[in-house]
């Protein structure tokens, strides 16, 4: 039961800084298999947190991962914040995440 009342709150939590967020910030990562990671981010509490993230695998194969899709067998939504000063991110465009997470 508390691992529900828990997973309710991160849902609530990702939920209510997605509707809310105005400012919203865009990255790519390649990673070592091949794949790409599309990242939609968004500052709270001075820290940037990752609202969105899609997996395009170098087989073709893409997974989202948002509030409304947590996790799967896959993977899951990061619950790191992220730092682009220090993390492999390249900055991208909306209209390219939006192009990948659509897709």
């Amino acid at each position: 039961m508390a691992e529900l009342e828990r997973t309710a709150e991160i849902v609530a939590y990702y939920r209510a800084l997605d509707e809310r967020a105005v400012l919203r910030h865009y990255f790519r990562h390649e990673d070592e298999e091949g794949g790409c990671w599309y990242i939609e981010a968004a500052p709270d509490r001075g820290e940037l947190i990752v609202l969105k993230q899609a997996e395009l695998t170098s087989a073709g194969q893409l997974h989202r991962y948002s509030w409304e899709h947590l996790e799967d067998e896959r993977g899951g939504l990061t619950d790191q914040a992220i730092d682009p000063e220090e993390d492999p991110l390249e900055g991208i465009s909306a209209e390219e995440f939006q192009r990948v997470w659509n897709r």
